[in-house]
């Protein structure tokens, strides 16, 4: 009985035990809570089994003296009151706490670590993962970067950042200026979050990038966070789309005059005309008058050159060889030139052929001399002159990837000046960018001449050193061989006619103008100022007139309205509408109405008198 009793009593005694601690164990396991305040509960457990341990003794001593008393024999209050019954469990307890709360630990404290080193992997994974690169610095030097940073600046490993300066990874240009914004916010001065500033790279090449800057810490463990970002694609669009916005203004601005300018060059055109025509031929008079309708020619072109630059008009393009135009341009330019400057030509008259627009290749040619004369104004020179033919290939047109290899016609112009400095090659090609001196130029000569070059698949290329002068040299792409192309030249007399004609225009000189040429083409001319009032003259005798030309821009109504009520009037009246330049009226919309020809001015007197016999027939009087 007394071994059984031996057996039993602990054995109970550690059952209740057991399921008294997991009980409180699996209740404080659900139970929300900081570490304090769950190592706090495990305390309240200890003592709870304490206690419990206490009261089991209590009773289990209370039942043997009491209830069972009779039946249990004396001796066993000295049997209960032994070592093993009394010492051992009370050791036991304790351990049986001690495993509780190492349980308890177990479980509990991992689950934060866990829950914070899930936290730190998430954030990691973010930055590791993040476009942007991302740093942190402490006192300006480099604490950690991400992937991100390291292939902005060209590295491989993050140890080659590590302990860096940041000041080493900006450009020097720009180093004075972030290491006073490193320095203030170490200091805790206030200073701008985002900028813009140069990168520069591993391998020395510097690049636009943008800053945004926090700190984040306190007391002395306060640390800069950076996130930085490749700007240089966006830059180049912004570039782009201020030179698309200063191509828009030229546009606008080249619309906006263009009208007035050609009223006036059809003025000069026409009376130098008229007045040439009274010359002797071969005489002084007669050779500088030649010399005005030439330079008449030019700003003709050169408006239309503006606009077609600008989208505004359209070219004429055709096939031929421009070694001729070349070389008038080289005739007409000479006797302009000091004798201080020396003109080396070299032209191969058999060319190739080139898909263009003849004016423009006047416009290249007389734009890129006038700019090497400029260049050698003062001390003089040599001006070299060349065309030829020259193949590329692909590798020769590396930095031309837009441009096809293949056979190209080249032309080049070369100075002895004093060249153009590396600071401003770059800006050549802008529109209105000029060195040179008010009243010699506008800035607008070689970005002219870029965008045809570039419209005709071709490229312009740029040689110049300081001291030693400039070369550009002109690749045209080459279409055939073998088609010569006829001089410019108009060697045929302007047809004439008997014909009445209803001439309109508002300008004074203009109309008066106008009037004199007509009739000394053999024309019956009748004259009006005002649109209504021509109009009205037609309204009153409609088959009074053969042929009507009236102006598009006047006062009143314009000349496309004025034609549209004519037609009206008399169905198969020809009418010419002339413009210097107009948004509104285009030729298809002119033709579509029944306007039977869409001029431009300023319109020589060969070219109305052959536009006249166009529209009235072949055959003049």
């Amino acid at each position: 009985m007394t071994d059984i009793f031996r057996f039993v009593t602990p054995v109970t005694y550690w059952i209740l035990i057991a399921l008294w601690s997991f009980i409180l164990y699996f209740y404080v396991k659900k139970m929300w809570g900081s570490k304090t305040q769950k190592l706090f509960l495990t305390l309240i457990i200890i003592l709870a089994i304490d206690a419990f341990r206490t009261l089991f003794e209590s009773v289990y001593f209370g039942i043997w003296n009491t209830s069972l008393s009779g039946f249990i024999p004396k001796n066993i209050g000295i049997f209960l009151m032994r070592p093993e019954l009394v010492i051992i469990p009370k050791v036991l307890n304790v351990i049986a706490a001690i495993v509780v709360i190492t349980l308890l630990l177990k479980r509990w404290l991992p689950k934060e670590e866990e829950e914070q080193l899930r936290q730190d992997n998430q954030l990691r994974a973010v930055v590791d993962n993040s476009v942007d690169a991302i740093g942190v610095s402490r006192d300006g030097i480099h604490t950690l970067v991400n992937p991100a940073y390291l292939n902005m600046f060209g590295y491989e490993k993050t140890e080659e950042l590590l302990g860096k300066p940041i000041s080493e990874l900006i450009a020097p240009s720009e180093r004075k200026r972030i290491l006073s914004y490193v320095s203030n916010r170490i200091t805790n001065k206030i200073v701008a979050s985002y900028y813009e500033t140069r990168g520069l790279r591993k391998d020395g090449t510097e690049f636009d990038m943008e800053v945004n800057v926090s700190q984040y810490g306190g007391g002395g463990d306060k640390n800069t966070l950076v996130i930085l970002r490749d700007i240089t694609k966006r830059k180049f669009l912004e570039e782009q789309l201020r030179h698309a916005q200063k191509m828009e203004a030229i546009g606008t601005l080249a619309g906006g005059i263009a009208h007035d300018f050609n009223n006036i060059l059809s003025a000069i055109l026409g009376y130098t005309e008229l007045a040439r025509d009274e010359s002797p031929s071969g005489s002084v008079i007669a050779e500088d008058l030649d010399k005005v309708l030439l330079a008449t020619d030019r700003a003709k072109g050169l408006v239309q050159h503006i606009l077609a630059f600008s989208r505004q008009a359209d070219v004429e393009y055709k096939s031929f060889q421009p070694a001729s135009i070349v070389e008038e341009a080289i005739t007409m330019l000479r006797p302009t030139l000091p004798t201080t400057i020396e003109i080396v030509v070299d032209i191969d008259s058999a060319s190739s052929v080139i898909f263009a627009d003849p004016n423009q290749i006047n416009q290249i040619v007389m734009n890129l001399c006038t700019n090497a004369f400029h260049a050698m104004e003062k001390n003089g020179g040599r001006l070299n002159i060349s065309l030829k033919e020259t193949k590329l290939t692909r590798e020769d047109l590396v930095e031309e990837p837009d441009v096809k290899a293949g056979t190209f016609l080249q032309f080049s112009v070369s100075d002895t000046g004093s060249g153009i400095s590396p600071e401003i090659k770059g800006k050549v090609f802008d529109p209105f960018f000029t060195t040179k001196e008010t009243g010699k130029g506008t800035g607008m000569g070689l970005s002219i001449i870029h965008g045809i070059v570039k419209s005709l698949g071709g490229f312009v290329s740029l040689y110049s050193q300081v001291g030693q002068g400039t070369t550009f040299h002109v690749f045209f792409p080459v279409i055939e061989k073998g088609v010569q192309f006829n001089s410019l030249k108009n060697i045929e007399p302007a047809p004439t006619g008997k014909e009445r004609i209803l001439f309109i225009d508002d300008e004074e000189v203009l109309a008066q103008m106008g009037k004199d040429m007509l009739e000394r083409l053999g024309y019956r001319v009748t004259v009006r100022k005002c649109s209504l009032e021509a109009l009205e003259t037609f309204q009153n005798q409609p088959d009074k007139f053969d042929l009507v030309i009236t102006d598009q821009t006047m006062p009143g109504m314009a000349g496309i309205d004025l034609a549209r009520r004519m037609l009206q009037i008399r169905p198969d009246i020809p009418i010419i509408l002339c413009t210097g330049y107009s948004s509104v009226v285009s030729e298809e919309k002119a033709k579509f109405i029944g306007i039977r020809e869409f001029a431009l001015k300023p319109l020589s007197k060969k070219n109305i008198a052959e536009l006249i016999r166009k529209v009235l027939g072949d055959k003049g009087e």
